[in-house]
């Protein structure tokens, strides 16, 4: 999947998973959420998260190649332990939800994902898609509009207060 659908389907499962727990609308959690999303293609130098840091997204990419370490149970379990640790629940949990969605977005892919690395197992779910083809334009364009909704959701009420004032 392209970066944009990442975004956009990690922010889409960040808001489901907010107005489901009752969250509410922690802006750390949210950038965690957005950060997290992009998160796991560090490992391909091309990708948005690897030209912000294209040292690390190389030495990854030698190490590992693409859609194994970064994108499995294991890279998550370790990211979500590191940021628990140090950066606390808001940002540890935004932080995974994103990584989640990425890995199961790229798990709709052709290529599909090592979940359970080292093995080289790669997991597909039953029906895939071309990145960057038409229907992961429509997938992007159907994210969009989930999120939108859950996102007006979120922001309804105080929009209803400023109403009021």
């Amino acid at each position: 999947m392209m970066g944009k659908t990442h975004l956009v389907g990690g922010m889409a499962l960040g808001l489901a998973t907010s107005q489901a727990v009752g969250a509410g609308s922690d802006p750390a959690f949210f950038i965690a959420v957005a950060a997290g999303s992009l998160l796991p293609d560090i490992c391909h130098p091309s990708s948005k998260m690897g030209r912000k840091l294209p040292g690390v997204s190389h030495l990854i990419n030698l190490i590992f190649g693409h859609r194994t370490f970064t994108h499995s149970l294991l890279f998550l379990i370790l990211v979500s332990g590191l940021l628990y640790y140090f950066a606390g629940y808001a940002i540890t949990a935004g932080m995974l939800i994103g990584m989640a969605s990425h890995v199961l977005l790229d798990a709709c892919t052709n290529s599909g994902v090592a979940l359970f690395f080292p093995f080289k197992v790669k997991v597909r779910l039953p029906v895939t898609i071309q990145t960057g083809g038409i229907a992961e334009n429509f997938v992007f364009a159907s994210l969009v509009v989930v999120a939108g909704y859950l996102g007006y959701n979120e922001i309804a009420p105080f929009i209803q207060e400023l109403r009021f004032l």
